[in-house]
């Protein structure tokens, strides 16, 4: 049984569940949520809204929150590496696949950060195409643009 609760951010409507007290799950605007979720605001989807916000206020480089992505054992490695991708910086695919030992795995790379459950706390924005190429992402290209926009500004202020 999955909770959820909605958050109104700049990004639009994000919905953030959770099951047992760890964070399984972001939902953009539009996307089919789980069917047997309750509509309630748990502590820990509290927590979350807040450093979501916090992020997209450019206040937040570092979620420190549960996380409970279900996939396989490849998926779960690859997530684990999106999340050691520095704030403000981007990985290409094939370079998340040399990382996890994999070179020939760009593909798979791609599949993976496409069924991350949780993007934006799982930073899969942050991972783009050769050459510096936006490719997919589950919110659109423009909300993935608006992240690296943002954490880009957030890295590197104007005067």
């Amino acid at each position: 049984m999955h909770n959820i609760f909605f958050y109104q951010t700049s990004i639009g409507e994000i919905g953030i569940a959770e099951t047992g007290g760890k964070v399984t799950n972001l939902y953009f605007h539009g996307e089919q949520i789980h069917r047997h979720s309750i509509i309630v605001e748990t502590d820990v989807l509290k927590e979350a809204g807040r450093q979501l916000q916090d992020y997209l206020a450019g206040k937040l480089k570092v979620f420190k929150l549960p996380l409970a992505p279900a996939g396989t054992e490849f998926m779960l490695r690859i997530w684990e590496s999106l999340c050691r991708i520095p704030y403000g910086e981007t990985r290409s695919y094939q370079e998340i696949a040399q990382n996890t030992g994999n070179k020939k795995a760009a593909r798979a790379v791609g599949h993976a950060c496409n069924r991350n459950p949780i993007p934006i706390f799982i930073p899969c924005h942050r991972v783009i195409g050769a050459g510096g190429k936006l490719t997919g992402y589950g919110g659109g290209l423009e909300i993935k643009s608006q992240l690296l926009a943002l954490e880009a500004v957030s890295v590197n202020p104007v005067n």
